[in-house]
């Protein structure tokens, strides 16, 4: 838990998802995605480029519904997420994680 209560989850101390309550009681789920999906994502009801990281450049998307993505969805999109961030890291400690 960090960021004002969010619940951010890592690989490696990276970040690949982020989590915490609106005002409104909705949970809000941010992730990291590919610049095709972020394309296609951020248009969706229900979902949008994530606030502050999108706006630096970043490709990651903010759940704030489920109108376009289920919860099984959602899963989905995280184990990608994980799988995008763990491959940007380096080789040696992506063997030493068993991800290679």
């Amino acid at each position: 838990v960090q960021w004002g209560g969010a619940h951010v989850w890592k690989v490696a101390g990276k970040v690949f998802a982020i989590a915490g309550w609106s005002d409104g009681g909705t949970l809000g789920v941010t992730f990291k995605v590919s610049e095709m999906a972020f394309d296609i994502l951020r248009e969706q009801p229900g979902l949008r480029p994530a606030p502050y990281l999108a706006s630096r450049g970043m490709t990651w998307i903010q759940r704030t519904g489920d109108e376009a993505m289920d919860d099984a969805g959602l899963a989905d999109y995280l184990r990608e997420s994980h799988r995008l961030v763990a491959s940007k890291l380096p080789a040696r400690q992506r063997l030493a994680l068993g991800f290679d």
